[in-house]
């Protein structure tokens, strides 16, 4: 039996593991062609996380043109939620708890794979959800809509990338299962180099429009990512895919500091 999936399984699972969407096909993969197609679908994961970025812009400016900027941009969160399954809003909520009330290692990834939100969670999650609100609200309502356009996708696109940058950069967390375990590894330089090219289609219309918010969103991303990782290993050994959630949606919220900041 052929253990490598097809050619088009790669980008259908990237869609599968990071939306909602219902997939066709994918049922037909073996358990292995899907382990496998797994790891090579990282390459598609910022574009996947680019036209998730398109349709949460498109809920803010087709909304707003009837509501409020913060009407609308609450509107287009809840779309997007329901899109992607809030699986990153999930990943802050259980990184924040483990993070948070961890005091050694094995404490903490015990409390990650809790499904339970304490404390930590709620206000990371609370905190974290807020300032995106805060941040697309004051773009909806001071940019016009190319910006806001390019802004959202530009971010939605770079922080799945960063999702693949820490795969890169910090190996899984020992763990006996989970995708990060299965795929984790997986995320060679070929494969880094791939995302990031399919990424800049997405991050060109913010370079036009705002160069300098794009090369200052880069650059805190960046940052953020090494010292993210830096964190994980201390505390974690390795990553998981809670902190790859969370690592999205950390670089999601530099990236729209950037370009707000101006």
């Amino acid at each position: 039996m052929n253990d490598s999936p097809p050619s088009w399984a790669p980008p259908l699972l990237a869609v599968q593991f990071l939306t909602r969407v219902p997939v066709p096909g994918t049922a037909a993969l073996t358990a292995e062609q899907v382990r496998t197609g797994l790891g090579r679908s990282l390459v598609w994961f910022p574009v996947v996380g680019g036209l998730v970025g398109l349709v949460t812009a498109a809920v803010v400016l087709g909304a707003g043109a009837w509501w409020p900027a913060w009407v609308a941009v609450l509107l287009a969160l809840v779309v997007e939620a329901r899109l992607t399954g809030a699986f990153h809003e999930d990943a802050v909520a259980d990184t924040c708890d483990a993070l948070g009330g961890g005091t050694t290692r094995e404490r903490t990834l015990e409390i990650m794979k809790d499904s339970r939100i304490g404390s930590y969670g709620a206000l990371g999650l609370v905190l974290a959800v807020g300032l995106r609100v805060a941040l697309l609200t004051t773009l909806a309502a001071t940019a016009g809509a190319g910006l806001v356009v390019a802004g959202v996708v530009a971010s939605a696109a770079l922080g799945r990338l960063g999702a693949v940058t820490v795969m890169r950069l910090v190996p899984p967390a020992d763990r006996p299962a989970g995708l990060s375990k299965d795929v984790g590894g997986r995320a060679s330089g070929r494969t880094l180099a791939a995302a990031a090219l399919l990424a800049v289609p997405f991050a060109v219309p913010l370079a036009v429009l705002d160069p300098l918010g794009l090369v200052l969103g880069a650059i805190g991303s960046a940052l953020l990512l090494v010292w993210w990782g830096r964190v994980l290993v201390r505390r974690l050994g390795g990553q998981t895919g809670d902190c790859l959630g969370a690592a999205v949606y950390g670089v999601q919220l530099v990236v729209l500091l950037a370009v707000t900041a101006g």
